[in-house]
């Protein structure tokens, strides 16, 4: 065993203390100090302690720049955000300088480190013991150094791709905003030359202006006199000339009245022959007809008093109506019976009924039109304003025979006609030219509220509702919404 004295150990000591000074004096340092770190198994290191940077890491400079640039670019004008480009590009430029020089640090720093391991493994050979063990203990604490760096170097690499895209970002932000100014600078500059163009010919206006009131104030008394001459000759010539126009309205007035003087003398006439016609067919005609001659009445034939007239039982009946006593007549389909209850087709036509009894034929008229009822108008208009017009009516006969039931309502909307009771549906069906809704012309209780509705073929409904005006108002809205739909019925 070979025994290592004192003045040896202090002779190989100095000895790596002069190869250490002889690296170092290669490589620039950023602290005097060596820094501490712990070891763990197989001599990595697992706990740095941390110092207190004076300065932040490119990173933290870059995150802080962009997160004032996202926090400002909205209320900056065009020229301070080019401004601020302008710095950002300059410390981005700063920033990858810097960064080039941590990377010449880092090269250093990995020379520096392989000329220390390699020193350290010189004195590995020449070291035994005690001493060994600690050579052996730094150069596993130089390894570990070396990984740190490398480690240190990939972050590093990948800041420098982040600062370098940063800066591309900022250069090319920074031209569009030097664009976007020189774009708003020249449109301010052209609006400018407008304002000025226009403020010059607005200058000229004010002049000429100016010019024609001054010109006009030495005129001005004979100019206004000359005026009130014109006035007064214009007025002293309507007074005495009148246009061809109030000439022409003076005349279409006279036109005017003469026609409504002709047409109430036409009419006088008419109804002047017409009670001659009946005075003259009265002699001869043993039947007469009653009722008012008004919607909402009931029309019924009966035999005159003072003629031997037959049986009105045993007599045949069909009812017209016309424009006139001389006009073409219309015969109402199904009207056969000896009453009639007019419905709102009727209004402003003459009715005429047919009476054949015993091989002779007599003919009744009404003595005018007949005439509308009165607050029937108002009452469509209301109901008009409603989708849907519900009507209480109570079923006389179903499909021609006596049928005895409680109230139901009758629905007349602008698509289809339904009676119902509660949830129950008597009949629904929309319009079309099979169906037939007038009023009653046959037999009934009350002819004037009563209203025959056919649906389809094979079914057919008498209804009687609470009064002739609700009656009417329904045949009134039905046919309107028949005619909306392009369906006429009868």
């Amino acid at each position: 065993m070979t025994k290592v004295c004192p003045e040896m150990h202090e002779k190989k000591v100095c000895e790596a203390v002069v190869v250490v000074e002889a690296i170092s004096a290669d490589v620039s340092f950023a602290s005097n100090q060596f820094p501490s770190y712990k070891l763990g198994p197989d001599d990595q290191i697992v706990d740095e302690p941390k110092e207190n940077e004076k300065h932040p890491s490119v990173k933290d400079v870059v995150d802080k720049e962009t997160g004032d640039l996202s926090d400002q670019h909205k209320r900056l004008s065009v020229r301070d955000l080019a401004c601020k480009f302008d710095k950002n590009l300059a410390a981005a430029a700063k920033l990858v300088d810097e960064a080039k020089l941590s990377e010449v640090t880092s090269l250093e720093g990995h020379v520096m480190l392989k000329k220390l391991r390699d020193a350290l493994e010189s004195m590995r050979g020449r070291m035994d013991g005690r001493n060994k063990e600690a050579v052996e203990k730094a150069i596993s604490m130089v390894e570990a150094l070396a990984v740190k760096l490398t480690q240190h170097e990939g972050g590093f690499i990948q800041e420098k791709a982040e600062v370098k895209k940063l800066a591309s970002f900022l250069k090319q932000a920074s031209e569009d905003a030097k664009k976007l100014v020189n774009q708003e600078r020249s449109f301010a500059c052209a609006e400018i030359e407008s304002a000025k163009t226009l403020v010059m010919r607005l200058g000229g206006a004010f002049e000429k202006q100016e010019i024609s009131s001054k010109a006009s104030r030495a005129q001005g008394p004979n100019v206004e006199k000359l005026v009130e001459e014109v006035q007064e000759a214009r007025r002293i010539k309507r007074m005495h000339q009148p246009t061809k126009v109030m000439g022409m309205q003076n005349e279409l007035r006279d036109l005017k009245s003469q026609i409504q003087e002709k047409s109430a003398y036409s009419i006088k006439l008419q109804r002047e022959i017409a009670i001659i016609k009946r005075a003259e067919g009265s002699k001869t005609c043993p039947y007469v007809l009653d009722g008012a001659q008004s919607l909402g009445s009931c029309l019924k034939i009966r035999a005159s008093s003072d003629s031997n007239a037959s049986d009105i039982s045993k007599c045949s009946f069909q009812w017209y109506r016309a424009a006139s006593e001389s006009s073409r007549r219309e015969a109402i389909s199904g009207a056969n019976q000896s009453v009639y209850a007019p419905e709102p087709y009727d209004v402003g036509r003459v009715i005429q009924a047919d009476i054949l009894c015993n091989g002779q034929k007599f003919t009744v008229t009404t003595e005018g039109p007949i005439n509308t009822a009165s607050g029937l108008q108002s009452r469509v208009e209301s109901l008009m304003r409603k989708s849907n017009s519900e009507f209480t009516v109570v079923i006389s006969q179903m499909n021609g025979q006596d049928h005895v039931s409680r109230s139901h309502v009758f629905t007349v909307g602008k698509a289809r006609v339904k009676l119902s009771r509660g949830w129950i549906t008597k009949a629904r069906e929309i319009y079309s030219n099979s169906m037939q809704l007038c009023g009653v012309r046959g037999n009934a209780n009350a002819p004037a509220k009563a209203l025959f509705w056919q649906p389809r073929k094979g079914l057919s409904f008498l209804l009687t509702f609470e009064s002739e005006q609700e009656r009417n108002a329904a045949i009134v809205l039905s046919r309107k919404y028949a005619y909306d739909c392009n369906v006429s019925i009868t």
